[in-house]
């Protein structure tokens, strides 16, 4: 084996490694700022709808960016909730996105959808397909649906949990703006590239798990940036292609890099193909904002697929939680979604935390 990929293998334990770290600190993010404030989710929703507005937003669709980014917060997704908010309005004041959009459906034979999302927000064009895709997965047991110049800001779990609530399997992912390295490689030639999945489990919430195929999300990098903390070396390579734990090298002409090696990136790949060729989204590559100076929204694609697991046989919710709890039996062992399910308990009892300061300037957008 040679030494690169020694050092790249060694790359990989040491993210693996610090994983557990990583998360625990992320979830202290929010308290570098100061004094710490607790609001009620209905409250942080009407506070979020009320910035959309103000910045070129129509009323329903703030409403469903509203939600989203109050439950990303809600559910200690840090790098998704109101971090998020000024590359939104950003995007908006740039021109880049259409906050008035309304999304076009088309439906392409049984079980397929194409969705035009009008160069808006990709929330919005989900929410205006669910019900085409309830009643195609009604009549056919499956549907893909294909949603094109769509920007895609936020997690990709909140897209699945309503499926998954309401018994089905749900797989999504979507390609994100140019900042991930191949290995090997010097320069960005993919997006981050997440993808989710999500499955009912018999008398408990959902299983949802949803990552980016890089080694870190963009915005877990700038939350880390900014609390001026490293990164696990290999997480990406600075602007000469070396390997660095500094985020700011990364982020100031650096790239990320997959968190798998040639196996991630052939998943990101997968996303490129799937939810930008198959879509006829743009790929990471050809997002250009360069004429939209402040603009951070990825107008890409989107592909997802629903699955009605009945048609399969019955009992499959009860299949999934003997599955679960074989693996819970075997150890101290943390499930996809366990983090976000206690932080949301947490929340709805004692209220969503966040910093004074953030909290205050959340409250002079709003005004």
């Amino acid at each position: 084996m040679s030494r690169r990929s020694e050092f790249r293998n060694q790359a990989t334990l040491e993210i693996n490694m610090s994983l557990a770290s990583f998360l625990a600190m992320r979830s202290m993010m929010a308290r570098v700022a100061g004094e710490i404030r607790l609001i009620a989710f209905d409250d942080l929703v009407e506070l979020l709808a009320c910035i959309f507005q103000k910045h070129g937003v129509s009323g329903h669709n703030a409403r469903i960016l509203a939600t989203n980014c109050a439950s990303c917060e809600r559910d200690g997704s840090l790098s998704h909730g109101i971090f998020r908010i000024p590359g939104y309005i950003a995007s908006l004041k740039s021109g880049w996105v259409d906050g008035k959009a309304v999304p076009r459906i088309e439906e392409d034979g049984s079980s397929f959808l194409r969705v035009d999302a009008m160069n808006g927000f990709a929330q919005l064009a989900l929410t205006a397909a669910t019900p085409f895709i309830h009643e195609t997965v009604a009549k056919s047991g499956v549907v893909a649906a294909a949603m094109r110049r769509s920007h895609h800001f936020s997690a990709l779990w909140p897209d699945l949990e309503p499926f998954a609530e309401k018994g089905l399997v749900a797989i999504t992912m979507v390609t994100g703006f140019l900042c991930v390295a191949a290995p090997g490689g010097r320069r960005p030639v993919l997006g981050t590239n997440p993808i989710a999945f999500a499955t009912p489990v018999a008398g408990k919430p959902p299983l949802i798990f949803d990552f980016a195929t890089s080694a870190m999300s963009n915005g877990d990098l700038r939350l880390a940036a900014r609390a001026g903390h490293k990164v696990p070396n290999g997480t990406g390579i600075d602007s000469h292609g070396n390997y660095t734990d500094e985020p700011a090298d990364i982020l100031k002409g650096g790239a990320l890099l997959p968190f798998g090696g040639h196996k991630s990136t052939a998943l990101s790949l997968m996303v490129e193909i799937l939810a930008s060729a198959l879509t006829c989204g743009l790929f990471s590559h050809e997002v250009d904002f360069s004429k939209h100076p402040g603009a951070e929204t990825p107008n890409t694609g989107q592909m997802l697929l629903v699955i009605d697991p009945e048609r399969g046989g019955n009992s499959f919710a009860a299949r999934v939680l003997s599955l679960t709890e074989k693996i819970r039996a075997s150890g101290d062992v943390r499930l996809p979604s366990d983090h976000r399910y206690a932080r949301r308990a947490g929340a709805e009892k004692n209220g969503i935390p966040i910093a004074a300061e953030r909290l205050a300037e959340l409250r002079m957008l709003a005004s």
